[in-house]
């Protein structure tokens, strides 16, 4: 018997999916496996990426929600929306290294833009990235987003964000208005 691939399903996150969500994200940016995909920052970065507490945390946040993606039964993408006035914040994006490439992403992203609009009426969605991912803040202007120049400093010495590997890490703000 031949099985089909279905679509993405969307749907928020629960307590129940945190340890998939956790091995996600660290398959996304930390380690070899990471190197699969094409958002790996095992160059610049070890260690954790997040933890359960922190992936809790988003869930719990009466201001956020984690989006979660579905594909065949198993988790494939997730981000993070969180709203803060008149933007939402757009953060702890992942894609399984397997399926990066494929557009996914950008169906994620897209989907995103829309619950954000649709659920607290916001006319921005704000990001940050490590300023020196060139290839993926190109990824983000493709996708509308528009480099700010704002940057806010890497919390260095805070090993939940990961163990710098640079000492010039720093974070740019991206902005796209949703109309």
């Amino acid at each position: 018997m031949e099985t089909t691939a279905t679509g993405p399903t969307f749907r928020p996150a629960t307590d129940a999916d945190v340890g998939a969500l956790v091995a996600l994200i660290e398959s996304a940016y930390r380690g070899d496996a990471s190197r699969a995909g094409w958002t790996t920052e095992a160059d610049i970065l070890e260690g954790q990426r997040t933890d359960p507490q922190g992936v809790l945390d988003v869930i719990k946040s009466p201001d956020s929600r984690l989006l979660t993606v579905e594909q065949d039964g198993l988790i494939v993408a997730c981000c993070q929306l969180e709203h803060r006035g008149s933007h939402a914040y757009f953060g702890m994006f992942a894609v399984s290294p397997a399926l990066q490439g494929a557009g996914l992403g950008k169906t994620v992203i897209a989907e995103a833009e829309r619950q954000a609009r649709a659920a607290w009426g916001v006319t921005e969605m704000h990001m940050t990235v490590i300023s020196l991912r060139d290839d993926l803040i190109a990824w983000y202007e493709r996708r509308g987003y528009r480099r700010t120049g704002e940057m806010t400093p890497f919390p260095y010495g805070d090993e939940r964000f990961g163990i710098p590997q640079r000492d010039d890490l720093q974070f740019e703000l991206l902005v796209k208005p949703l109309v």
